[in-house]
C-alpha cells in the first residue's frame, strides 16, 4: 500500500535536513538551543486494518528552554506537585483523530461496535525538565467531536487517494460537542541504566492522568531503550492517550540508534468515543475500565533530527470488541 512508503520518505527528509550539519568541520562554536517541530502520524493501515482507532495526525512545536507564557506558568504553579524550577518550554499542537467500527462499508454498523467519531483539537502546554532527569508535561487540549471535526471528509479523501473502500457509515457518528481535556505526565529519564559492551540500556518510568469530557483516566508505565549513543530524551512522542515521550531531545553524538519497548496501563473513567456524547443521545458501547498499550520500535537520530517508528498493541477498549487494536506510529522531530 501507499502508506508503507511513508517511513522511507520520512527517512529521506531527515537525511536532507541533516546533510548540511554533517558536512560541518566542527570548528564553529556550539549553537544556542532552538525550538523543535514534531510531526506524528498514527494509522492502522500499516498492518492491514481499518477499524477502532484508525488514524491520528498531529503537528506540534515546542519552544527552546526557559521560554513559556507567563499565564501558562502561573496556571501550572497551581498544581501542588508541579516543579518550582527547571528548564521550561512551551508547547503548541493541532491534531485530528478518527475512530470507526469494524466494517466501514456498512452504512448502519451494529450497535455493539465502536461508533464512528472524530476529534479535531488544538493544544497548549508547558514542559519542565528538572535536572535533565525528570520531565513534567502539562497540556490543555480543546476542540470539537462530531461532524465539525471533519473526520468524515478526511477519511473519505484519503481513501480516495489510496484507492481504498469509501467509508459509508459516518451518518451514525457522534454528535457535535465541544471537547476539553487536561493531561499531566511525569517521567523519570534513565532511572535505571547500564552499559554492556558499548551498548547503553535504560528505563524511564512515568505516571500521569487526564481530566475532561473527552478523556478521564489515570495511567502509569515505563519505556526501556537499548542502543548506541542514546540521546537525552524520554522516548519518541505519541498522540495521547499513550506513552508520553517527548518532542525535544539532546543528542550526545552526530549519529544515534536505539530500539525501545514500553508499556502504559490506564484506569479509564471517561472515554467519549466509547461512552458517547455527554449531553445528547448518541451511539455508545460499554467500555473496559482497564486498558493497556504495549509498544516496540526503533529511533534514529542524526545530529539534531530524530525519526522513529513505533508498533503499538492496544488491549480491548470495550466489551464485545472482536480483537485487540494494532497500529503504527511515525514521528519526525527537527529543530525549527
Amino acid at each position: 500500500m501507499t502508506v508503507f512508503k511513508i517511513p522511507f520518505l520520512a527517512l529521506g527528509l531527515v537525511m536532507a535536513l541533516c546533510s548540511a550539519a554533517l558536512a560541518d568541520d566542527g570548528s564553529e562554536t556550539e549553537e544556542a538551543e532552538t525550538g523543535t517541530f514534531t510531526f506524528v502520524l498514527e494509522n492502522d493501515l500499516f498492518f492491514g486494518r481499518d477499524r477502532d482507532y484508525t488514524n491520528g495526525i498531529m503537528l506540534a512545536w515546542m519552544s527552546e528552554p526557559d521560554y513559556a507564557p507567563l499565564w501558562a506558568l502561573k496556571t501550572a504553579r497551581l498544581l501542588p506537585f508541579f516543579p518550582e524550577d527547571g528548564k521550561v518550554r512551551s508547547s503548541y499542537a493541532i491534531g485530528q483523530n478518527m475512530y470507526t467500527p469494524n466494517d466501514i462499508t456498512d452504512p448502519n454498523p451494529p450497535l455493539d461496535e465502536r461508533p464512528y467519531a472524530g476529534w479535531l483539537y488544538a493544544a497548549v502546554g508547558i514542559v519542565v525538565e528538572t535536572g535533565e532527569q525528570q520531565l513534567d508535561q502539562f497540556q490543555l487540549q480543546f476542540g470539537v467531536i462530531g461532524p465539525a471535526s471533519l473526520a468524515e471528509q478526511s477519511q473519505t479523501f484519503v481513501h480516495k487517494v489510496i484507492g481504498s473502500e469509501k467509508p459509508q457509515g459516518w451518518d451514525t457518528q457522534l454528535k457535535n460537542e465541544p471537547g476539553l481535556v487536561i493531561t499531566y505526565q511525569r517521567s523519570w529519564r534513565a532511572l535505571v541504566s547500564t552499559e554492556i559492551n558499548g551498548f547503553s540500556i535504560d528505563m524511564t518510568p512515568h505516571i500521569g492522568g487526564a481530566l475532561g469530557n473527552v478523556y478521564t483516566y489515570a495511567n502509569a508505565g515505563a519505556t526501556m531503550r537499548f542502543g548506541w549513543n542514546l540521546p537525552n530524551d524520554y522516548g519518541p512522542p505519541r498522540i495521547q492517550p499513550g506513552l508520553p515521550g517527548s518532542g525535544f531531545f539532546e543528542q550526545n553524538d552526530v549519529f544515534g540508534l536505539y530500539f525501545f519497548a514500553g508499556l502504559d496501563a490506564r484506569a479509564v473513567a471517561r472515554n467519549i468515543f466509547l461512552d458517547g456524547n455527554t449531553f445528547r443521545d448518541s451511539r455508545s458501547v460499554d467500555k473496559e475500565p482497564l486498558v493497556a498499550d504495549a509498544q516496540v520500535g526503533v529511533a534514529v537520530t542524526i545530529h539534531d533530527a530524530r525519526l522513529a517508528f513505533t508498533h503499538v498493541f492496544r488491549s480491548h477498549e470495550y466489551k464485545g470488541q472482536t480483537g485487540d487494536d494494532e497500529f503504527g506510529a511515525i514521528s519526525l522531530s527537527v529543530p525549527f
